[in-house]
């Protein structure tokens, strides 16, 4: 691509955080950005994901470097954006807690492991351990985030969001030139990026060189009769059910609207063709229920209002690495998936190293090179 940057046309698939992110950053840069989405902003895992934002907990690994920088540019954003109005900003602090609902398995706290018990956990809580401060662990509500940020990019920067399905991207002599949509629109570019999440593996021109798979997880959003008495603490259960069953691990995760989201119950099954079509499993949504009331007296039916009961789809990979970068064989398109369960932390950086690589060729936030598509080879011909 060497025209300059505001002549550049690129084409972005997907309104998730990724998606929405890359379309931010390409239109900073002076980029001609339209962002294609099927349904609408932050309708799957970026509306119902928890939010929450880790400084080093993916330290040690390949995703460490993209996880820090992504930390960090959160903050920034937060700034620039007003995200602890727009969307919930906050930093908070993180605890791991052990409950048991049978109260055999759950002998007395100590008065020193009381202290760091919220009041409002007044459930069979032990063994509390901080595992995040308000430097390393901070949080955001999703669907805010993703939708400010894609305002911002609509109003700020020029950037067109085109409702619609994207059925191929055309590519002549080896490159990638325009986006074919359902009903026959054809939207040129001089690339493409595809942040469709776990609708990556639907994708035939992906098929052919990676599997990403959909790990389907459940959440319920409660509201407490008295929010105020919910303090900034995210949790971490090691969470044992009554009589048999196998520890299980939910999060809780209070929020500044006043919400409490708690989430776990997580199982890859089929990814539906239309994320509006995604449903979940009755009994993950009653267990989650369960995990509430026995947390927390503030959480139990009578006591919260349970303002949503959903599930959604993380995006996965065979090796648990996202994938970012250019499509072997094909110039100027580009994939962006595979991020799991730390797609909202890892958003911005994606999107800024991405917006970089189809601009400039290569990416200064982070080294890409890990989380290349070619590190696959071809799984099969198309």
């Amino acid at each position: 691509m060497d025209q300059p940057d505001s002549n550049r046309r690129v084409v972005v698939c997907g309104g998730g955080v990724i998606g929405v992110c890359t379309a931010y950053f390409l239109a900073k840069k002076g980029v001609s950005v339209t962002l294609i989405e099927k349904s609408s902003i932050a309708c799957a895992a970026s509306g119902k994901a928890g939010g929450f934002l880790a400084l080093d907990w993916c330290d040690g690994g390949p995703v460490g470097p993209l996880a820090r920088a992504s930390f960090n540019l959160h903050r920034t954003l937060a700034q620039e954006l007003d995200g602890a109005q727009s969307y919930g900003y906050r930093p908070l602090t993180t605890l791991s807690l052990t409950v048991a609902e049978s109260e055999s398995d759950n002998p007395p706290e100590s008065s020193s492991g009381e202290k760091k018990i919220p009041n409002w956990v007044d459930g069979p809580a032990r063994a509390p351990r901080t595992i995040g401060t308000t430097e390393t662990t901070a949080q955001v509500h999703p669907q805010l985030f993703t939708r400010t940020l894609v305002t911002k990019a609509v109003e700020g920067y020029g950037v067109e969001v085109v409702i619609g399905k994207v059925e191929a991207v055309a590519v002549e002599d080896g490159r990638a030139n325009s986006v074919v949509l359902e009903g026959g629109r054809v939207i040129e570019s001089d690339a493409v990026v595809l942040a469709l999440g776990p609708w990556c593996g639907k994708f035939e021109m992906l098929q052919s060189i990676f599997r990403v798979y959909g790990l389907r997880a459940h959440s319920i959003v409660l509201e407490p009769k008295r929010p105020d008495a919910i303090t900034p603490h995210a949790l971490f259960l090691s969470y044992l059910p009554g009589g048999v069953g196998k520890p299980m691990d939910p999060e809780v995760y209070p929020r500044p609207t006043g919400e409490v989201y708690v989430c776990g119950m997580s199982s890859e099954v089929e990814v539906p063709d239309d994320p509006e079509q995604i449903t979940g499993d009755l009994e993950s949504i009653r267990v989650l229920k369960r995990v509430a009331k026995t947390v927390s007296s503030h959480l139990a039916e009578g006591e919260a209002t349970v303002k949503a009961e959903q599930a959604c789809f993380l995006p996965c990979t065979d090796d648990s690495l996202p994938v970012i970068g250019e499509i072997p064989g094909v110039k100027g398109c580009f994939v962006a998936t595979g991020h799991s369960c730390w797609g909202i932390l890892n958003g911005p950086a994606t999107g800024a190293a991405m917006a970089e690589l189809v601009v400039d060729g290569e990416s200064s936030i982070v080294d890409l090179s890990r989380f290349s598509p070619a590190r696959f080879g071809r799984r099969r011909k198309m």
